[in-house]
């Protein structure tokens, strides 16, 4: 497969992967919406060709956020015509949220070793362990399933404190159609780093990798990680890829020790200020 095609299936299974809470298709142009919950499910994706004059299509969609009463977004990839991003900022867009994807062959991979693995299933599981023990007392816990409880752990690790995104956000995350490996450690109770690896076509992607501030530069991260890539290669997984917000240089560093390389880099053109989570 070529780098352009390659490219392709990574835009193809990452959209798979993180469904918005309202999408139309315009003529080739996915519009997606989510209350500025993130940049990616909040903007709008060129997926197939167009007929519509382009300056049509970008008032269309200036029109629609604006009665969402957030800010039009296009997400600028290196598969687009370099004249869609310079017509963009001609028009008054600025560039936002740049973000470095990576991939990894997983027969490279430089995952932690754990100690132990325990399994005591819980409901289906899936074939996952339910413990797995690492040094410095980590012990991560993998389920096949988002819960509830899950998604209000990453709530509060991610800091959404948004009424509206903590309503909508859950019935995001539980329309992934894909298989999940779902991971979590907790310290007297309390979820402190959590993660989340999607399966689709061969890949595994690595989403929602967050640790409590109190637990930082600890090695939960790298256990988290270690953890849903060593199941997610039982499960038939050959390749895996993440994406990381250029800037972001200790989530960088972690991603690349574990094999991890850069391939492509995609950014966001942003008509007005508006606040998103990353």
């Amino acid at each position: 497969m070529n780098r352009e095609s390659y490219m392709k299936l990574l835009e193809e299974i990452s959209l798979n992967a993180w469904p918005s809470h309202k999408i139309e298709l315009y003529d080739g142009w996915l519009i997606r919406f989510s209350h500025n919950y993130t940049h990616r499910t909040n903007s709008v994706e060129q997926v197939g060709a167009s007929q519509i004059p382009i300056e049509e299509k970008i008032a269309y969609c200036e029109a629609m956020y604006a009665n969402y009463h957030t800010p039009a977004i296009f997400k600028i990839n290196p598969l687009l015509d370099p004249s869609f991003d310079r017509l963009l900022a001609e028009k008054g867009y600025e560039i936002q949220h740049t973000t470095e994807v990576m991939t990894m062959d997983m027969k490279k991979m430089r995952l932690e070793d754990p100690l132990s693995v325990e399994y005591e299933y819980y409901g289906r599981n899936s074939g996952l362990p339910s413990c797995i023990c690492f040094s410095n007392d980590i012990i991560i816990q993998l389920r096949d399933r988002i819960t509830d409880e899950w998604i209000s752990s990453l709530f509060r690790l991610n800091g959404t404190t948004n009424p509206t995104l903590r309503r909508i956000v859950p019935s995001m995350f539980k329309a992934i159609p894909k298989e999940t490996i779902v991971a979590f450690a907790e310290i007297d109770g309390r979820t402190v780093a959590s993660g989340l690896g999607i399966l689709d076509r061969g890949h595994a992607g690595l989403y929602a990798i967050y640790v409590d501030p109190s637990c930082r530069h600890k090695g939960f991260a790298r256990a988290i990680c270690s953890s849903i890539l060593a199941e997610a290669q039982k499960k038939g997984a050959a390749r895996s890829y993440l994406q990381v917000v250029k800037g972001n240089t200790y989530a960088k560093s972690l991603y690349t020790s574990l094999g991890y390389q850069d391939f492509y880099t995609y950014w966001f053109r942003v008509k007005e200020t508006g606040i998103l989570h990353s």
